[in-house]
C-alpha cells in the first residue's frame, strides 16, 4: 500500500471515528417537540383538558332519564302466638317468612326552570376553561424551554471565549519563557504570565461546570435522563421586528390567562342562571315495574304475589326558604362582578407587563448592535496588543489588559443576545404566540 493510500484510509478512519464520538445537535424545534412529548406538567394539563372534555355530556347535565333496578329480601324465623276475636289460638315455633320484592323503576326530569340547560353550557365553558389551562401550561413550560436551550447557547459562547484566552494565555506563556531563556525578559514575567494562565483554566472549569449544569436542567424540563449529553446551535436569531401595537392586540385574544378570566365570567353567568332556575316548579315522570312475593308459615294467608306497572309524576315548587333563593341570586351576581374586576385587572397586568417587557426588548437589540461593534473592536485591539507584545513594546500588563477586555466584549455580546432572546420570548409568552 502506497503513502497516499494509507493517507486516505487514516483520513477515513479519523471521520469515522469523529462522527461516532460526535455528539447530538439538538435544534431548539426538536427540543420543545420533546417538551411537548414527554414534561409532565404538560401532561397532567393535558390530562385535566380530557377530563374537562369528557364532562359535556347531556346526561352529566341532568338532561336524561335515570332508570335503578332494585331488589330486596327480607327473612324471618319466629315463635308466633295469635289469638282469633272468638277466643282460639294457635302458636308455631321457628315460623319462617320470607318477602322478596324486585324490578326497575324509570325517573325523567322533563322540566326545572331551565336549570339542566344552563348546566350543560358550565360544562363547555368549563371545557374551554380547561384549554385555556393546558394552553397556559405550553406557554410556559415552551418559555422555559426556549430561555434554558438559548441559555446553553450563551454559554457554549462563553466556553469558546474562554478556549480562547487560553490559547493567547499559552502563547503569552511561550513568549515569556522563551524572551528569559535570551535574557530579554524577567522570571517575574514568566511567573505572571503562568499565574495568568491558571487563572483563564479555572474560569474554564468553572464555566464547564456551568455548562453541565445547564444541560442538566434543559433535560429535566425535557423529561428525559440528565445524563443525556448533547449540544446545540451556536446561532442566537432575534425577532427584530415585533410591534408593541401588535403585541397587545394579539394578547387581548390570545392569552391564556385573560382567555381563563373572560371563561370565568361566563361560568359565573350561567351559575346565576341555573340559582334562578329554583324559582321555578319542576316536574318529574315516573315509571317502574315491580315483582313482589311473600311466604308466611302462620296466618290466614301463607303466599301472596303481585306484579304489575306504576306510573306517575311528581311537581315541587319553593314557596319560601327563608330568603334563601334571594341571597343566593344576590352572590351569584356578586360572583359575576367579581369576574369583570378580574378580567379588568388582567388587562391591566397584561398591558403593563408587555409594556415593560417591550421597553426591555428595544434596549436590548441596541445593545445587540453596541456590544457586537465593542466584540470587533476589544479584538482589532488584542491583535495589535498581541503584536506588539511579540517584539517586546508593550507591558504584560497592557497585554493581559488587552486580552481580558477581548473575553469581556465577546461575553457582553453574548450576554446581549441573550438577554434580546428572552425579552423575545417574554413578549411572545404574554401575546400567546410562541410557535410550538
Amino acid at each position: 500500500m502506497n503513502i497516499k493510500n494509507i493517507y486516505c484510509t487514516l483520513i477515513i478512519l479519523l471521520a469515522c471515528i469523529i462522527q461516532t464520538n460526535a455528539q447530538e445537535v439538538l435544534t431548539i424545534e426538536q427540543a420543545m417537540t420533546i417538551a411537548l412529548e414527554n414534561n409532565f406538567e404538560i401532561k397532567i394539563a393535558k390530562n385535566n383538558s380530557r377530563i374537562s372534555e369528557t364532562n359535556v355530556t347531556v346526561g352529566n347535565a341532568g338532561m336524561l332519564p335515570t332508570a335503578t333496578a332494585n331488589i330486596t329480601d327480607n327473612n324471618s324465623v319466629t315463635n308466633s302466638t295469635q289469638v282469633r276475636q272468638d277466643g282460639t289460638s294457635t302458636s308455631l315455633n321457628n315460623a319462617k317468612n320470607n318477602s322478596l320484592s324486585y324490578g326497575v323503576s324509570l325517573g325523567w326530569t322533563v322540566f326545572d326552570g331551565m336549570k339542566m340547560f344552563a348546566k350543560l353550557d358550565q360544562l363547555k365553558e368549563l371545557q374551554k376553561l380547561g384549554d385555556a389551562e393546558l394552553k397556559r401550561t405550553i406557554l410556559l413550560k415552551i418559555g422555559q424551554v426556549n430561555s434554558a436551550y438559548y441559555d446553553l447557547v450563551q454559554q457554549q459562547h462563553q466556553l469558546a471565549a474562554l478556549d480562547t484566552t487560553i490559547v493567547i494565555s499559552n502563547q503569552r506563556l511561550t513568549l515569556a519563557k522563551n524572551r528569559f531563556s535570551i535574557g530579554k525578559a524577567s522570571k517575574l514575567e514568566v511567573l505572571n504570565a503562568q499565574v495568568d494562565l491558571n487563572s483563564d483554566q479555572v474560569a474554564l472549569l468553572r464555566q464547564k461546570e456551568s455548562y453541565a449544569n445547564a444541560k442538566i436542567l434543559l433535560n429535566q424540563y425535557l423529561a428525559r435522563d440528565p445524563k443525556i449529553d448533547f449540544k446545540v446551535t451556536d446561532e442566537v436569531n432575534v425577532d427584530n421586528k415585533l410591534v408593541l401595537a401588535d403585541l397587545l392586540d394579539l394578547a387581548q385574544k390570545q392569552n391564556p390567562a385573560l382567555e381563563s378570566q373572560i371563561i370565568n365570567k361566563r361560568i359565573a353567568e350561567l351559575q346565576l342562571k341555573q340559582v334562578k332556575a329554583d324559582r321555578y316548579p319542576t316536574l318529574r315522570l315516573t315509571t317502574g315495574y315491580n315483582i313482589s312475593e311473600s311466604q308466611s308459615s302462620l296466618g290466614f294467608t301463607s303466599e301472596n304475589s303481585s306484579k304489575g306497572l306504576n306510573y306517575g309524576f311528581n311537581a315541587s315548587m319553593n314557596i319560601f326558604d327563608g330568603f334563601n333563593q334571594h341571597r343566593n341570586e344576590k352572590v351569584a351576581k356578586m360572583q359575576i362582578e367579581n369576574s369583570q374586576i378580574a378580567i379588568e385587572q388582567q388587562n391591566m397586568i397584561l398591558n403593563t407587563q408587555l409594556s415593560t417587557a417591550f421597553q426591555t426588548y428595544l434596549t436590548n437589540l441596541e445593545l445587540i448592535d453596541l456590544e457586537e461593534d465593542n466584540e470587533a473592536i476589544a479584538r482589532q485591539n488584542l491583535e495589535i496588543t498581541l503584536d506588539k507584545f511579540k517584539i517586546g513594546t508593550i507591558t504584560t500588563l497592557d497585554f493581559r489588559t488587552a486580552q481580558l477586555n477581548y473575553v469581556n466584549a465577546k461575553v457582553r455580546y453574548s450576554n446581549a443576545q441573550y438577554e434580546a432572546k428572552l425579552s423575545e420570548i417574554a413578549l411572545k409568552e404574554l401575546a400567546g404566540t410562541i410557535n410550538f
